[in-house]
């Protein structure tokens, strides 16, 4: 006899009606807790047990996105389920100001990925708030002074230089032309190390770094799921080795700046430094860990955001010929490649329209296109919807820097004129580095990084897009970048004789 047989028949089979039944059950539930938390919000009104629409949303995140904003458009927020999660979309810049101004445990805590606390894990400075925000948040702005940015701005040339040689070579060897996305996050990744962690990342170090960081890109556009082998667990994984690695750099680094008279060169040397005043004055310490789980931060927010805006600004200076005749003009007014110098902060700051471009490539294409948040509580977002506690809110960036601003679909570095001040004037609007208490505190140094890539970009290259339908329609990867990853025909026009020697 087969006894297994026997057990299914006698005692499985009469179950199974109630358990289907039960499972029935928990599915209306589902479905009636979603509905209950919607109301009257335009979204679906039926979603997939559990999964929801995240299959959509995975798929297509352009198309996802770009459904949620149209449902929006009248009450300026829209809902949907993703992986047993409620989420709320939102559009109107009033509302994203209200979610940015109430980060606290008793409204909305910042997670930056909608899995994020998974990857980044639990004591980033993205998650924290209140007094310790405040603290860690003073502790960090002696890395962008006027003196540090400068530093900085010498090692950000000599990447991108030597970066923009290589991709010359590269477009010499084909006729069809190179697709700038890989190249230019590569260039990125390569100075956002060289600017934060300078001389304390060994050769073999920032090879184990790159292959490290791929993994946790690609995890960043997975479903959560956190078993062997799959994308979200080498993720999750590899940021453990990324930390371990940069808090390796940041006690280099404190050991350097505790002996007298020795000077910055990056960017963990300007935070040690002071860090080494306070704790001779008594104050508390951030231990090495702990500022490698911050470095990574801030390589996170530097890198793929930087990305997007940089092929952004390459394709908009290729199909706006006037906007990138101008830019040659006021670079070739400031400073002349073949002096054999590097641009100083001065001819930097003096830059002003290249600066009003950046400024317009990050308004018009927003890296960071929605900024999520989860709601600690049930709250109040407007006069008929309070949004339910634990549900993940978009506000959308994007959206925002849409509002407001005159013929807002046109690509117009002079709206940031000092005669139109378009920035003052839909500053609440300008959200394209957030806003609030977690507003980016970075945002100079990147726009920094745009302007000096574009005047050598545009200076010591000739360069024409790959032309096809939909090019530059956009895709998430997961900040926002052209869909044919930027591809372009690129050779030599002139290159300073420091970058050959």
């Amino acid at each position: 006899m087969n006894l297994p047989l026997i057990i299914i028949n006698t005692l499985l089979l009469p179950l199974t009606p109630y358990l289907i039944t039960f499972l029935l059950l928990l599915l209306f539930l589902e479905q009636l807790s979603y509905l209950k938390k919607k109301r009257t919000l335009p979204g679906p009104s039926l979603v997939l047990p559990f999964l929801g629409n995240a299959v959509s949303l995975v798929r297509n995140p352009t198309r996802f996105w770009d459904f949620q904003s149209s449902l929006a458009a009248s009450s300026g927020l829209s809902a949907n389920y993703i992986v047993g999660k409620f989420i709320l979309f939102i559009r109107d810049t009033s509302l994203s100001h209200k979610v940015f101004a109430n980060v606290h445990p008793d409204a909305f805590t910042l997670v930056g990925h909608p899995f994020g606390k998974k990857l980044f894990g639990e004591h980033n400075l993205i998650y924290m708030t209140g007094q310790e925000h405040k603290d860690l948040r003073r502790r960090i702005t002696p890395n962008f002074t006027p003196k540090a940015l400068a530093t900085y701005t010498a090692l950000q040339q000599t990447i991108i230089l030597q970066h923009m040689k290589n991709w010359v070579s590269l477009a010499s060897r084909t006729n069809n032309g190179i697709a700038l996305r890989f190249l230019i996050r590569d260039m990125n990744l390569d100075t956002s190390q060289t600017v934060f962690v300078g001389p304390y990342l060994a050769l073999e170090a920032r090879e184990r770094f790159k292959s490290d960081y791929n993994f946790f890109n690609v995890g960043l556009m997975k479903l959560p799921v956190d078993l062997p082998g799959t994308a979200f667990r080498n993720a999750r994984l590899a940021v453990g080795r990324l930390v371990e690695t940069l808090a390796g750099c940041a006690k280099q680094s404190r050991a350097k700046m505790e002996e007298e008279k020795q000077e910055p060169t990056c960017l963990i040397d300007f935070w040690m430094q002071e860090m080494v005043k306070e704790l001779n004055a008594g104050g508390g310490d951030i231990s090495d860990v702990e500022l490698g789980a911050h470095l990574f931060d801030f390589l996170f927010a530097a890198q793929d955001a930087s990305t997007s805006s940089l092929l952004w600004a390459v394709a908009l200076l290729d199909s706006h010929p006037e906007v990138l005749a101008k830019v040659r003009e006021e670079v070739a007014g400031v400073w002349d490649p073949e002096s054999n110098e590097l641009i100083t902060a001065e001819q930097l700051a003096r830059m002003r329209y290249t600066h009003a471009v950046a400024r317009e490539v990050v308004r018009y294409r927003a890296p960071a296109t929605m900024v999520p948040h989860i709601a600690a509580v049930d709250f109040p977002l407007t006069e008929t919807y309070t949004v339910p506690k634990g549900t993940i809110v978009f506000p959308s960036a994007y959206e925002s820097c849409f509002q407001g601003f005159t013929e807002p679909e046109r690509f117009d570095p002079d709206r940031f004129s000092v005669e139109r001040q378009e920035d003052r004037v839909y500053r609440k609007n300008y959200l394209a580095f957030g806003a609030g208490a977690h507003q980016c505190v970075g945002q100079r140094y990147a726009l920094n990084h745009l302007v000096l890539f574009m005047a050598m970009f545009a200076t010591l290259l000739d360069f024409k897009r790959h032309r096809t339908d939909g090019c530059d329609d956009i895709t998430f990867v997961p900040t926002i970048c052209p869909k044919d990853d930027c591809k372009v025909f690129l050779s030599m026009r002139r290159f300073p004789a420091l970058t050959l020697q």
